[in-house]
C-alpha cells in the first residue's frame, strides 16, 4: 500500500484526535427520538381522526403562544385530534418553528397512521393523540431516560448538591405563570465541578400539576441515573435536565456561580476530576506517540513522494475498481458516436459491460482541475449514498492520469432534455411532472439529513437530473466534494463554483453555503418543470421576462395559469395542486436565507394539501421593472443545451 503525505497524516490524525477528545468530554445524545403508540392503535387514510389531525397538525403554528408553546384540538369525540408542540424556553422562534416542522414531517414518517405518537428533539417536543393531553395518566406515559456514561464517584455527595438544586428550579417553573413555565441556573457541583441544569412545564398546567410532574421527574434521576454527571429525563408534559457543562444556547440563562467550595471524596476513591485526567493525558500521549511514528515512516520514504495520494481512501472500495482497459472496451475507446455529452468537468459516454449491462461512464479531463482528492472523495462519497432518487455509482477506474465514474445508465437522459424541449415536453404531463418534484425533494432530504454523510450539492439542475425507464428521477453528478468539520451545516468559500440562475445571492455575493442553498436551486428547478422556461430572461409576447420574477408576479396577481407550461393538458382538478407546487417553489426562492423552508419541510408540504403554506416574499434578483439591462439580450429559447456554465460540487459533513 502507498504511503499517504505527512502533512495529509497529521491533518488526518489531528481530526480524528479532537473528535475522540470532544467524544471523551461531552458524551451528548443523538436527537430526535420518536416513539409510536405501543398499543399498535391505528387510523386508516381519510378516516375522520386522519382528517382532524391533518387539521390540527397544518394548524400548529399558528397556534404559538408567543413563548414557543403550540396548542391544537380539532374534531369531537374518538375522532379528537390533539396535538402540542412545546419549544425549550431559551430557543428563538425561528429555531423552534423549524424544529416544530421537522418534527411533524418526521413523526409522521415513523408513526405511519399511528393515532399517538410522540418525539423528543433537544430544542422542541411534539405529540398528537386522540386522547387527553394534559389528563393525569399521561403523566408518565412518554418518559425518556437520556444519561451520561459517567459517573460522579461519591453518589451521596453528588446527591446531596443536586436534589435541592434541581428542587429549587422546580418551584421557579412551577410558578412561572400560564405562558412560561421554565428556570434555568447553575450552581457549585461536587468535586470542583458547576451544575448546569434546566426544569420545563407545559404552560397549560396549574402550578400544581407542574410541581407534581416535576417533583417525579426529579425523583427519577436517582432511579434510574444515580450519581451520574449528566440526565435528561423527557416526558410530554415536562421535563428535566443537568449537565456539568453550558447546553444553553444562550448564555444569560445561566449566570455565573458563586466561588466553588468542593466537597471532599471519600478515603480510596478517585475523584471525577482526576480521572478526567487520566481519560485526556492518555489518548493525548498515544495520539502523540502515533502520529510521531507514522511521519518518521512516512519521510523515510520519500522515493514513493509522489505517488502516496493516488489511492488514499481507494483500498475501502476495491472491489469497485475497474481496469481501464475493460473501460477503454466496453465506450468503444471512448468513441465520439457513444459520447452522451459534456458533463461538470469531463465528458459522459454510454458503454456496454462484457455482461451486456449498459453503463454511463463519466471520463474526467486532464483540464478539469478535479484532483485526485477530489475524485477519491467523490467515489467515497457516491458509494454510500443509497435512495432510488440518487444515481447510483457501479464502479470506478484510478489509472494513471486517467479517472473514470461508472454510473448506471440512465435511458431517458436528463430532465433538460424534456422539459425544455417544444416536441419531448409533450411526454410529461402533469402527474409525471408532479412525480417528478416529488422524487428531486425526496432525494435531496436524503443528502441533506438521512444520509451517513450530510451534503450539499451546490450545482442542483436540470441537467443533473436524470430520468430512468419509468420517468422516476435521479439526482446525478456528486464531483468536487468538500469535507466539511463535523456537524457543520454551513460555510464560506472563495470559489465559487455552480450554474448560475440556480445560485442563491448569498452564495453569489458573499460566498455563503447551507442546505438552503440546495433550496433555492430546487424552487428554481420546480419553476422550470411547470412553466417549461429556462431560469434567466425569456420572451412572452416579445416582451423579456425574468423566470423569478415573472412566477412571484403571475402567482401575486393571482394568475398563475399563465405561466404554466401550455403543452400541459391542466384539468381542473390538476390547477390547484399546480399552483399550490408554484407557491411552494416561490418559498424556496425567497431572497432571505432564513425565510426559505428546509427540505423535509417541502417534502411536507408537497406530500400533505391540508398544510397551510406561508406567503412567499419577493423572490431573489427581483426585477421590478421588465426594462432589460444590456446583458439580458440574449433570450433563453427550448433547446437541448444547459443554460449557464457546468460545473459539479458537493460538500459533506460527517455525523
Amino acid at each position: 500500500m502507498r504511503m499517504i503525505s505527512g502533512k495529509s497524516l497529521l491533518l488526518f490524525s489531528l481530526i480524528i484526535f479532537m473528535y475522540l477528545l470532544k467524544f471523551l468530554i461531552k458524551a451528548q445524545p443523538h436527537y430526535p427520538f420518536p416513539k409510536c403508540n405501543n398499543d399498535n392503535i391505528t387510523y386508516t387514510t381519510n378516516s375522520s381522526y386522519n382528517k382532524n389531525l391533518d387539521a390540527a397538525l397544518s394548524s400548529l403554528q399558528a397556534s404559538n403562544s408567543g413563548y414557543g408553546y403550540f396548542n391544537v384540538s380539532t374534531g369531537q369525540g374518538v375522532d379528537t385530534a390533539n396535538a402540542i408542540c412545546l419549544c425549550r424556553g431559551d430557543v428563538e422562534i425561528s429555531m423552534c418553528e423549524t424544529c416544530l416542522r421537522d418534527s411533524i414531517y418526521r413523526l409522521r414518517h415513523t408513526c405511519v397512521n399511528q393515532t399517538e405518537a410522540v418525539i423528543y428533539y433537544e430544542y422542541c417536543l411534539l405529540k398528537y393523540t386522540n386522547d387527553t393531553i394534559l389528563g393525569h395518566n399521561d403523566m408518565h406515559k412518554d418518559i425518556l431516560y437520556l444519561n451520561n456514561f459517567d459517573s460522579f464517584s461519591d453518589k451521596k455527595a453528588s446527591n446531596d448538591v443536586l436534589q435541592p438544586f434541581m428542587s429549587k428550579l422546580r418551584g421557579r417553573a412551577a410558578g412561572g405563570g400560564s405562558l412560561l413555565k421554565f428556570a434555568m441556573d447553575t450552581t457549585p457541583g461536587p468535586e470542583n465541578t458547576t451544575l448546569y441544569g434546566l426544569t420545563q412545564c407545559i404552560p397549560s398546567l396549574s402550578e400544581a400539576q407542574c410541581n407534581d410532574c416535576l417533583e417525579y421527574a426529579i425523583n427519577q434521576l436517582r432511579v434510574c441515573c444515580d450519581g451520574k454527571i449528566g440526565v435528561v429525563i423527557l416526558m410530554a408534559r415536562c421535563n428535566v435536565r443537568y449537565e456539568i457543562y453550558e447546553f444553553s444556547i444562550d448564555s444569560a440563562y445561566f449566570p455565573p456561580p458563586s466561588q466553588h467550595v468542593p466537597l471532599p471524596s471519600p478515603q480510596g476513591k478517585k475523584t471525577t476530576s482526576s480521572r478526567t485526567v487520566i481519560f485526556i493525558v492518555v489518548p493525548i500521549v498515544s495520539a502523540i506517540a502515533i502520529v510521531s511514528i507514522c511521519i518518521f515512516l512516512v519521510f523515510r520514504r520519500k522515493k514513493n513522494r509522489a505517488k502516496k495520494d493516488n489511492t488514499m481512501g481507494i483500498s475501502n472500495i476495491e472491489s469497485l475498481q475497474y481496469n481501464f482497459g475493460t473501460v477503454k472496451e466496453a465506450t468503444n475507446d471512448f468513441s465520439e458516436s457513444n459520447k452522451l455529452g459534456e458533463g461538470g468537468f469531463g465528458s459522459v459516454y454510454k458503454g456496454y459491460l462484457q455482461n451486456g449491462e449498459e453503463i454511463a461512464v463519466k471520463r474526467l479531463s486532464n483540464e478539469s482541475g478535479q484532483g485526485e482528492i477530489e475524485f477519491k472523495n467523490e467515489v467515497v462519497l457516491v458509494a454510500k449514498l443509497q435512495h432510488r432518487n440518487l444515481v447510483r455509482l457501479l464502479g470506478f477506474s484510478l489509472e494513471g492520469t486517467e479517472r473514470v465514474l461508472i454510473y448506471e445508465f440512465m435511458p431517458n437522459s436528463s430532465l433538460d432534455q424534456f422539459i425544455f424541449d417544444q416536441t419531448k415536453c409533450a411526454l410529461l404531463d402533469w402527474n409525471r411532472r408532479n412525480n417528478i418534484i416529488k422524487g428531486i425533494a425526496r432525494g435531496l432530504l436524503y443528502l441533506h439529513e438521512d444520509s451517513r454523510l450530510r451534503i450539499i450539492h451546490r450545482d442542483l439542475k436540470a441537467s443533473n437530473v436524470l430520468l430512468d425507464e419509468e420517468m422516476n428521477p435521479k439526482i446525478a453528478d456528486f464531483g468536487m466534494a468538500r469535507l466539511f468539520n463535523l456537524q457543520e451545516t454551513h460555510g464560506r468559500t472563495n470559489r465559487i463554483v455552480g450554474t448560475y440562475g440556480y445560485m442563491p445571492p448569498e452564495y453569489i455575493m458573499h460566498g455563503q453555503f447551507s442546505t438552503k442553498l440546495d433550496v433555492f436551486s430546487f424552487g428554481v428547478l420546480v419553476l422550470e418543470i411547470i412553466t417549461g422556461q429556462r431560469n434567466g430572461c425569456f420572451k412572452i409576447e416579445e416582451r423579456p421576462e425574468f423566470l423569478l420574477t415573472y412566477a412571484w408576479k403571475s402567482w401575486r396577481h393571482e394568475n398563475a395559469p399563465v405561466m404554466i407550461d401550455p403543452t400541459l393538458m391542466v384539468e381542473s382538478s390538476s390547477l390547484q395542486e399546480i399552483k399550490r407546487t408554484i407557491q411552494i417553489g416561490l418559498l424556496c426562492v425567497q431572497s432571505n436565507v432564513v425565510e426559505r423552508p428546509t427540505m423535509a419541510s417541502v417534502v411536507l408540504m408537497l406530500n400533505s394539501s391540508s398544510l397551510t403554506l406561508q406567503i412567499p416574499s419577493e423572490p431573489a434578483f427581483f426585477m421590478r421593472s421588465s426594462t432589460t439591462t444590456s446583458g439580458s439580450e440574449n433570450y433563453d429559447e427550448r433547446s437541448s443545451h444547459s443554460a449557464g456554465k457546468d460545473a459539479s460540487t458537493s460538500d459533506i459533513v460527517a455525523r
